[in-house]
């Protein structure tokens, strides 16, 4: 239905003058609705029935952002904690659809691979905060930092090498502000997972204080045991870890973020503690398959 509509839509648009663009604005504070991405700009003045089309489409993935907002308001409310930041997961997502939760105004997305980070950045709006979560080798450190110029955090790095090549990237880039990095921490004892290991977090940790000042380190992050129904381990591991951290830096522990919880234990991870969560399939639905 919405593929005819998005159809008809066009052809009224090819039958009738178009008005003059819009131009786009990347401030945060705008919704930007008028915003296409290159594939839909197929009209002189930008496709307004495309525009249109989109805001067809949009009802589900707006609909699922407000109920996860809804759900982390109320959580937040049950514990007297302040909102977590909420990174929307758009993994194997199309342009299309993460610019539906982009104009539902969600900001901060993550992406789990570099190909398809840099792939992607290029077509959506600027003043989107990208957060790289997935495995990061560290020969692929110089494509995703000179591939996304808004590239916000990298929540992935587990080792001193990982850091010393973002670190590196960075300067090569000439980046104005430092970039933002979270060291992941593998809690849950699976061996395939990535992470380093709790006791060599204040290793990496002073690494990066002492040799990497192109990065910022702001705090860690977990991937909980899949399945399991009761990930508070996990997450009080990634407490301990930045409660020692934070005495190692001498710095205060709420200066670190805690990046744990996705769609399906979030609110258990706000509970716990999470400044910061990572949620795809509670707003995106179920992922495409991978091209």
């Amino acid at each position: 239905v919405r593929a005819m509509l998005a159809a008809a839509l066009l052809g009224m648009a090819v039958s009738f003058p178009l008005p003059p663009a819009l131009p786009f604005s990347s401030s945060s504070s705008s919704l930007a609705p008028t915003y296409l991405p290159p594939a839909l700009r197929c009209l002189r003045g930008g496709s307004e029935a495309g525009a249109l089309a989109m805001q067809v489409s949009s009802t589900s993935v707006g609909e699922n952002l407000k109920a996860v907002k809804e759900k982390i308001s109320t959580c937040c409310s049950q514990h007297n904690l302040a909102p977590p930041n909420l990174v929307a997961v758009s993994k194997f997502q199309p342009v299309e659809t993460i610019l539906e939760a982009y104009q539902a105004g969600q900001r901060m997305f993550g992406e789990n691979y570099v190909q398809e980070i840099v792939s992607k950045a290029p077509s959506l709006p600027e003043d989107i905060q990208w957060h790289f979560i997935g495995m990061l080798q560290s020969n692929k450190a110089k494509q995703l930092v000179s591939g996304v110029k808004n590239l916000e955090v990298v929540e992935s790095v587990h080792s001193a090498k990982t850091a010393t090549a973002l670190n590196n990237a960075c300067m090569s880039a000439e980046r104005r502000s430092p970039l933002k990095i979270y060291i992941q921490v593998l809690t849950s004892g699976e061996e395939s997972k990535s992470g380093c290991l709790p006791e060599e977090v204040i290793e990496i940790a002073q690494h990066v204080k002492s040799h990497c000042p192109a990065l910022e380190l702001k705090g860690l992050m977990t991937i909980g045991k899949l399945g399991d129904p009761n990930p508070e381990p996990y997450f009080a591991l990634l407490r301990e870890c930045r409660k020692k951290l934070a005495e190692s830096l001498q710095m205060e522990e709420t200066d670190l973020h805690l990046s744990m919880g996705m769609s399906g234990d979030f609110e258990k991870a706000i509970a716990a503690g999470s400044t910061s969560v990572r949620v795809g399939t509670s707003i995106f639905g179920e992922r495409p398959p991978k091209q």
